[in-house]
């Protein structure tokens, strides 16, 4: 209990920063994710509480959104492109790689909650294709020798 009320504080806190309580409903979703590690429904009721907005409109905006979670994520977060640059320079091999080494699908975590992977449409650069974000360290220029050695740096 003692945690939710800090984190009530600090949203309604970061809130008067904001000209309106709903400009400030994107930061308060990532300080809940920040302390659930996703955004759980007690989350958007902690959010929806802080800022005194309809709890639908905080799931509406946080589940139209790709960058936050929306399931216990593992420690590191692997977000492949796979949009046609990235797709024409191999990205779906590395997709294929990723299963065969970790048992990782596509919207899965790994089973020693090592990664999880989404899917990403397009994360702007198609001029260093295939490419990739793992927590927020950008990679590009992808290989089929190179994305394994990339991810061991991930522990």
């Amino acid at each position: 209990m003692k945690r939710i009320m800090a984190l009530m504080d600090e949203i309604k806190e970061m809130s008067r920063r904001y000209p309106d309580r709903r400009a400030a409903l994107l930061p308060g979703l990532y300080l809940a994710q920040r302390e659930y590690g996703w955004l759980s429904q007690e989350a958007y009721e902690v959010v929806s509480k802080a800022l005194n907005l309809p709890p639908a409109t905080v799931k509406g905006v946080a589940t139209f959104y790709a960058m936050y979670k929306k399931q216990p994520m593992g420690r590191h977060l692997i977000q492949l492109c796979t949009n046609v640059a990235c797709m024409i320079m191999g990205a779906e091999r590395l997709v294929d790689l990723l299963k065969e080494r970790y048992g990782l699908e596509p919207g899965g975590t790994t089973k020693d909650g090592r990664f999880s992977l989404v899917i990403m449409e397009c994360i702007g650069a198609c001029d260093r294709a295939p490419a990739m974000l793992v927590d927020r360290d950008f990679h590009s220029d992808l290989k089929e020798d190179n994305i394994f050695e990339i991810l061991e740096q991930y522990k």
